[in-house]
């Protein structure tokens, strides 16, 4: 298939195609011509459209696929804290987790500390368990570290705890608990009790990395997520990642031209209580698709008020939502829905969505919908008739393998009868509803999306519980569904990118090939 006469400035051949077109779902060559699928096919087919110019590539036989697309992942704020972090991901034991620690932490200069934040757990170690503070602070004695565990806990050694200013007169913040020994002085333990707040804004004391740093670990980061085969991202925004200061980075990449992901990005609130303002400043500026192929608004969230956040944390009993939030969330629906702006709101328990889905078929009422585009996030906890409530308003959800690493902790408290359909990604296929499929890197889960896809085709945890039943575990060509053009979807571009068919982007990757 493709446009007969067109010529083609590069052409791969020789390759095994998934296309994910279901009227030719293999090819063994393609052509491209300006950044879009010309022709996919039989070699012969697809060498009509070379040239004296055209350049052609031996794929040797390897599979090619549509470059992933993670709906859901912050890279714009990891990319600025990408070079400072120390990576746990798949560590097989806690004794080499702690002595990469002990090498990070004689390297790394002062003032800087060496940060483990997310995609890891204690069940990936053979010890099954976690480090304690006396092992991190012996292997560091000097060095501030801070590692987060989860939504759940960050633990701090005595150099971190001195470098925020942790003493026995610090009142513990609202939401979070800064654990004490017997004379009331900081151990290092932070806990989230109920919210993650305490976690982030210890973090957030950690010094800074300059522009120019800064521009390169983004520039690092990318070209991470390219190596695993990510081609688009959806930028969830993110606690602690301001518009327009901690996006300066990424727009001079864009000036550049040294962008290596197609971003979709979210605006996140960031003012408790003046939700509203923030949107309303934002909706005045910028409009939903301004932007390229490259960097573009996609809309609001995937916080629309702070009031509606219902983090989990399976570790504590599910949060209740205050009283006032319905009233703050509907003010900002009506908002965004009046400015045709799509939205994102984070949502976990089924509890929560009901009351958020209440919100908005009362907005529907007065300001239809109409088609506009809006998803949940996560939707680990949904029963089936807020499913069909969700479909009947035309939403979406983005799920992420947030359950691969907290899974333990959700068998433990809720049972493993109920971990088979959290979240239940097979119902909502089945109702029709628009899902696409992501990490939520980085202060969770691993960026990596093989991770997510082994979860989604295994239905396993990184511990290697089995969570799912046949009837939740998808195949791994839904599974490449779901990470391709399923997420196009959330950013809109249903239709332009996902599949590797003529008129499409000519995203794809081909994970074995390497150029001699």
């Amino acid at each position: 298939m493709g446009y007969a006469g067109a010529m083609a400035h590069l052409i791969v051949k020789n390759a095994r195609i998934t296309t994910l077109d279901p009227n030719q779902p293999e090819a063994e060559a393609m052509a491209i011509a300006n950044g879009e699928v010309l022709a996919v096919g039989d070699e012969a087919s697809v060498m009509r459209h070379a040239t004296a110019d055209t350049k052609v590539v031996d794929a040797e036989g390897h599979r090619l696929i549509p470059g992933l697309n993670d709906s859901h992942l912050h890279v714009i704020r990891g990319g600025l804290n990408y070079n400072m972090e120390l990576r746990w991901d798949g560590i097989p034991s806690l004794g080499e987790a702690l002595l990469r620690l002990k090498w990070q932490a004689e390297r790394t200069p002062p003032p800087q500390w060496v940060r483990v934040v997310g995609g890891w757990n204690e069940f990936q170690f053979k010890e099954r368990r976690l480090p304690t503070l006396q092992e991190i602070n012996a292997v560091s004695p000097e060095t501030p570290v801070f590692i987060l565990h989860l939504y759940c806990q960050a633990m701090l050694n005595q150099a971190a705890v001195r470098a925020i200013g942790y003493t026995k007169d610090t009142p513990d913040p609202p939401g979070g608990e800064i654990q004490r020994d017997s004379q009331g002085n900081p151990t290092g333990l932070l806990i989230a009790r109920p919210n993650a707040t305490i976690l982030y804004s210890a973090l957030a004391r950690g010094p800074k990395l300059d522009l120019t740093d800064q521009i390169n670990s983004t520039r690092q980061f990318m070209r991470e997520l390219n190596r695993l085969g990510l081609t688009s991202i959806i930028d969830a925004g993110g606690g602690y990642q301001n518009y327009p200061e901690d996006y300066q980075v990424i727009q001079e990449l864009e000036r550049r031209d040294e962008l290596t992901l197609r971003i979709a990005y979210n605006l996140f609130t960031q003012h408790p209580k003046e939700e509203l303002e923030d949107f309303r400043r934002w909706t005045s500026q910028l409009k939903p698709g301004q932007g390229s192929d490259w960097f573009k608004l996609n809309g609001a969230g995937e916080m629309l008020v702070f009031s509606a956040a219902d983090f989990e944390d399976f570790l504590e009993p599910r949060p209740d939502l205050v009283p006032e939030m319905e009233g703050q969330l509907e003010k900002v629906i009506s908002h965004l829905v009046a400015e045709r702006w799509p939205f994102r709101l984070h949502a976990t328990y089924n509890e929560s969505i009901s009351r958020f889905l209440d919100v908005f078929e009362r907005v529907n009422r007065d300001i239809p919908f109409a088609g506009l585009r809006w998803f949940f996030d996560h939707c680990e906890i949904v029963d089936d008739r807020n499913l069909d409530r969700i479909s009947a308003l035309g939403g979406g959800i983005a799920v992420q393998h947030r359950m691969a690493f907290q899974g333990e902790y959700f068998v433990h408290r809720y049972g493993a009868q109920a971990a088979r359909q959290t979240p239940p990604i097979s119902k909502m296929l089945a109702s029709g509803i628009p899902v696409g499929a992501g990490t939520d890197a980085t202060r969770v889960a691993s960026y990596n999306p093989w991770v997510s896809l082994y979860w989604l085709v295994t239905g396993r945890t990184v511990g290697g519980l089995e969570l799912y039943g046949a009837e939740n575990q998808q195949s791994r060509q839904r599974a490449l569904e779901l990470y391709t053009h399923g997420s196009a979807w959330f950013s809109g571009e249903a239709g332009r990118k996902g599949r590797l068919q003529p008129g499409q982007m000519a995203d794809f990757w081909c994970p074995f090939y390497k150029r001699s």
